[in-house]
């Protein structure tokens, strides 16, 4: 039996699609609307990774938005910024030569989204990054070789990913809308926690199917078992489709059934988007809100 057998069995991946559809919705049912206030949506806000990434994304774009971070504080004294600022690597030294607050800095790696190229670029874009100024590496594992089941190989690239980041947190993608069942979530989330990432995460947000709470409940219930075995602590980030403020009380409401209040916090849940900022401002506040 191979090392990774082991690991799967070790962790029980014997899931079914419907059987954790129907235990996400229970708890759904049963908890979401006790968290369904605004206490919550300002919880959430702070845990967002401010996102752009565009093809045409420019430079003065990503300085503008950098700035209004930076001003995030005079127009709202009574709320927590934003945790991160997420971005292409080749856009990592706008967002570091404008950056004041203390907030941190993402950049997506290793050949996002496809992660269709040579480790040895994966590895150099990742170390190029830090380089510039990232704070967090966002890389999507090989799907290609994860769905081949090579899981060897997609263990190894992560490790040397891994490594490349010196100090700077990892968030692995699991890119669970191609993985499509639950148990292959499951088995992609144990293999990026045996790499050693800091966060795992749902979705690129380049595909139609992104984070759904189904794939929350999945991984949520790894990272649990993660920790009872191991006493590390793993993040979950939710990315991709999340806009509204409800869609984010879903992934809020599991994450604290499932992984409790030590994981409420930016330094282990976050949210990777950008049109959800304004619409959870716009929840807090009462009133229309496009700040970002």
């Amino acid at each position: 039996m191979s090392k990774f057998e082991e690991l799967f069995k070790t962790y029980s991946c014997n899931l079914t699609n419907e059987q954790v559809k129907q235990q996400t919705s229970e708890m759904l049912a049963k908890k979401f609307d006790e968290n369904n206030n605004i206490e919550t949506y300002k919880k959430c806000l702070s845990f967002i990774d401010l996102t752009s990434l565009n093809g045409t994304d420019t430079q003065s774009e990503i300085a503008t938005m950098t700035k209004k971070v930076n001003d995030f504080d005079d127009h709202f004294p009574h709320l927590h910024n934003v945790a991160a600022v997420c971005v292409y690597p080749s856009l990592v030294p706008v967002v570091k030569g404008h950056l004041t607050e203390s907030v941190g800095i993402a950049a997506v790696a290793a050949g996002f989204p496809a992660s269709q190229t040579f480790l040895e670029v994966k590895i150099a874009e990742t170390a190029m990054s830090v380089l510039e100024g990232a704070s967090e590496i966002d890389v999507v594992i090989s799907l290609g070789e994860f769905l081949d089941g090579n899981y060897r190989d997609v263990y190894e690239e992560l490790s040397e990913i891994k490594a490349a980041c010196r100090s700077a947190h990892l968030k692995v993608i699991l890119e669970t809308g191609a993985l499509q069942s639950a148990a292959l979530i499951k088995k992609a989330s144990l293999l990026a926690m045996a790499a050693k990432a800091d966060f795992i995460k749902t979705s690129t947000g380049k595909i139609a199917v992104s984070a759904t709470p189904e794939a929350a409940f999945v991984m949520c219930g790894a990272i649990s078992e993660w920790y009872a075995k191991t006493g590390v602590k793993v993040g979950y980030k939710a990315a991709g489709g999340i806009s509204t403020p409800e869609e984010a009380v879903k992934h809020y409401t599991i994450v604290k059934e499932i992984l409790g209040n030590e994981w409420l916090n930016k330094s282990l849940f976050r949210f990777g988007a950008s049109r959800l900022a304004n619409k959870l401002l716009t929840a807090i506040e009462g009133r229309e809100v496009e700040f970002f």
